[in-house]
């Protein structure tokens, strides 16, 4: 095929979102769908996988009835990350997915901590074991489900899922295998000696394939579903937290990501596979490279939590603007600082450096003389403190310093905060040219 669009799909958390590029990375076309996010305990989450499928062939038919599908040279999907479901041999869930965000596996990974050890899971996946990844909670199905584990023929990433929904093919790739925590970083496959280790059958998983490469082709059932083409190349794609790096161009050392979303994700560019306890690494999508990458679990939710408890109730003030609008106002006339109020922000346990899936969040210094945009300044600067810690771990474990942010998601619309990363860090601050860098980079 010999088209002038790719088709970019981002299977995120709470949403799908199709968008139709041409060769100058122009958008022509998009389409958005979401799907419901269950819990069935606090700090658990799930999400019927069927749901993806459905999502993605409903934005898909969206968008082919926009633009001739004849022009479409090739399709990429970039997906939630950590995120798994076990299937029968027809690719049918056997239970619901468990989300990265999911909390149950708190004991497994003191388990794994005990049995095997943090530093030498961290060597072997390139990230120490934490309650987002896919092992711990494996563990959890053995313990608790071991029914699920003993029916499921493969346990898929998002990506794996819908690679087979649209090709037929049991693949997935190496920037989407490795977030799971279960890769071997220098081989590039499975951890199989490790897997074993925990009686986790390797035969399990797909085979991976390298980011960028032809992964499969859209099969004729596929085709009746979403409007594609019979045989439309599928192209292995990444993360979303690599493609959004991807995608605003953080292909050189010396630059990274910094994405203000729900959580906090920065990412920088390496050429050689480094472990520190300051950062994950993950595979880029540029194959044969990494990305040394900082997480913060809480980041806009903690800002949403704390303007939906204690923000300024503006529905009678009749002003055009919103509770964390007024907020922002009031907190940028404030010194840095925030009077001396500090804000640990370990909203939803901590990853890099600490990896404890206990950690709670900490004010330190609260006075009478603290207001409640004291407070919201004080969560931005304690997020920007965090993300200074952890990539100034990475700019020394790489030997490379880092002078240049690119600011993205919901985070990067706040000027304050943009200008409180700029001062912590004492870097460059740009925000991304696109607001789609993440479906860009697919």
């Amino acid at each position: 095929m010999n088209g002038d669009l790719v088709i970019g799909v981002d299977s995120s958390t709470t949403a799908v979102k199709a968008i139709a590029w041409d060769k100058r990375g122009k958008i022509v076309a998009q389409s958005r769908a979401t799907f419901e996010m269950i819990s069935p305990q606090p700090n658990w989450y799930e999400q019927r996988a069927d749901d993806w499928w459905t999502s993605l062939c409903q934005v898909l038919r969206n968008l082919t009835a926009q633009i001739s599908v004849n022009r479409v040279a090739a399709l990429c999907v970039t997906t939630q990350r950590e995120t798994f479901v076990p299937v029968d041999e027809h690719c049918q869930p056997i239970r619901n997915a468990i989300l990265w965000l999911d909390d149950r596996s708190r004991l497994q990974v003191n388990e794994l901590d005990q049995k095997i050890g943090n530093d030498v899971i961290q060597d072997i996946t390139g990230k120490g074991p934490s309650t987002k990844q896919s092992l711990p909670k494996l563990l959890w199905l053995q313990q608790h489900e071991p029914q699920v584990l003993e029916r499921a023929y493969k346990i898929l990433d998002v990506h794996a899922f819908l690679v087979y929904r649209l090709t037929g093919k049991w693949a997935t790739s190496t920037a989407c295998a490795d977030p799971m925590g279960l890769v071997n970083m220098r081989k590039g496959d499975w951890a199989t000696d490790l897997l074993k280790s925990l009686n986790i059958d390797p035969a399990k998983f797909v085979p991976i394939q390298p980011s960028g490469s032809i992964i499969g082709e859209v099969t004729e059932k596929a085709a009746e579903q979403t409007g594609l083409l019979v045989g439309m190349p599928i192209i292995a794609g990444a993360g979303d937290g690599q493609s959004a790096g991807l995608g605003a161009n953080i292909t050189v050392p010396g630059k990274a990501y910094l994405n203000l979303g729900t959580a906090v994700v920065s990412g920088a560019f390496s050429e050689s596979y480094v472990v520190s306890k300051y950062f994950r690494t993950m595979y880029s999508p540029i194959e044969g490279t990494f990305v040394p990458e900082e997480v913060l679990g809480g980041g806009t939710f903690t800002v949403s939590w704390f303007v939906d408890q204690f923000g300024p109730d503006v529905g009678n003030l009749k002003l055009p603007l919103s509770a964390e609008e007024l907020l922002e106002v009031a907190a940028s006339k404030l010194p840095p600082g925030s009077l001396g109020l500090m804000l640990v922000p370990y909203w939803n346990a901590v990853m890099p450096p600490y990896w404890d899936p206990a950690a709670t969040g900490i004010t330190i210094g609260w006075t009478g003389a603290h207001r409640r945009e004291h407070f919201y300044r004080a969560i931005l600067e304690g997020i920007a403190y965090e993300h200074r810690l952890a990539m100034d771990g990475v700019a020394k474990a790489t030997n490379q310093p880092l002078d240049e942010y690119i600011l993205m998601g919901g985070g990067s619309k706040s000027a304050l905060w943009c200008q409180i990363v700029a001062d912590i860090t004492g870097a460059k601050v740009t925000r991304a040219s696109t607001t789609e860098a993440t479906n860009l980079g697919a």
